[in-house]
């Protein structure tokens, strides 16, 4: 426990230049989604924390819809893969293909080769086609016979999957999962909201409407402003013991890693941002980690996604939160 304070007046402009970023963005995006506002701010920070996106939903909630409405906002590179049993490793990353004229073998460039990458029912390829995004969504670069590719920032990926089919799929590997930053199901929107949609439905989808708001370096100029954003060590430390909680718990078989850790890390300091301040505070945390920690933890026996995040609920409430006063004024 601890009765600190900190002073946070050096960081307003990193949190400010977020907070505009997230706002456009948002804006842009309640166009086509409604009655989300919540997951929109998480799926934000989550972007902005320079990470990959995991949507899974049932049909018919708006997953690919997201998907093409956060691509279509940001001016930057986007290409769609649909994901599926024949799809080939050398569709994703590219192969090297010999040129009769020339004599020479020449490079096709795969679909990871762009800014924002929407795989599409990604658990619908095979597992050897899904490990070739895993080079490039952690290192972001990718090999081909040997040859090193360096990815251009940002490189961004967006996968959608159905959990209720069983039939043609391929679970995500463990080493897979851990990739993505964040985890996010949409659900169904109120009645409020779905009479909302009902009554915009037209032959043309709105998402095909939407032009981009930001730029592709105003991106990654949140990705340095997300890491001003002050974290202090208390939070830190509370942050370590939620993994230590998630890898003691008696129904757990391998809880979160560090990666996962840092990930909570990165998302909260977006988030915190976003909400308007210049620094993390523990509701932050508590507010990202089912996000981050949800499709990481890795049970003893088969649950649902539903009993997972309520059993992350019940390690967040078991942990300690440290207790802190900061003084800030408004952004």
């Amino acid at each position: 426990m601890s009765n600190k304070t900190f002073p946070q007046k050096e960081k307003k402009g990193a949190a400010a230049t977020i907070r505009t970023t997230a706002a456009k963005l948002k804006e842009n995006l309640k166009k086509v989604i409604t009655g989300k506002d919540d997951e929109l701010d998480i799926i934000i920070s989550a972007v902005l924390a320079k990470g990959h996106i995991l949507i899974e939903d049932i049909p018919g909630t708006g997953k690919t819809v997201l998907a093409k409405a956060l691509a279509k906002s940001v001016d930057a590179q986007f290409k769609r893969v649909q994901f599926t049993p024949d799809l080939l490793p050398g569709d994703v990353v590219g192969v090297h293909i010999y040129n009769l004229k020339t004599n020479e073998f020449t490079l096709k460039k795969g679909a990871v080769f762009t800014n924002i990458l929407l795989g599409d029912e990604i658990n619908r390829a095979t597992p050897r086609t899904q490990s070739a995004l895993l080079e490039c969504m952690e290192e972001r670069q990718v090999t081909i016979d040997g040859q090193t590719f360096i990815l251009d920032e940002p490189f961004i990926v967006l996968a959608t999957q159905n959990p209720i089919e069983t039939g043609g799929v391929y679970p995500l590997p463990e080493a897979q999962l851990d990739r993505f930053l964040i985890e996010m199901s949409l659900g169904y929107p109120d009645r409020i909201s779905e009479e909302e949609v009902l009554s915009k439905a037209a032959f043309r989808h709105p998402v095909e409407d939407l032009t981009a708001v930001i730029g592709a370096d105003t991106l990654i100029e949140a990705y340095c402003a997300v890491e001003e954003i002050l974290l202090s060590p208390e939070l830190v430390s509370y942050i370590v013991r939620l993994g230590a909680a998630s890898r003691n718990n008696p129904q757990v078989r391998l809880g979160v890693s560090t990666r996962g850790l840092i990930a909570i890390k990165r998302v909260s300091k977006a988030y915190a941002a976003i909400m308007g301040r210049s620094y993390v505070t523990p509701d932050d945390i508590k507010k990202v980690a089912p996000y981050v920690m949800g499709h990481r933890l890795i049970l003893k026996s088969y649950a649902p996604r539903k009993a997972v995040l309520t059993l992350v609920d019940e390690i967040l409430n078991a942990v300690d939160v440290p207790t802190e006063r900061i003084e800030d004024e408004d952004l």
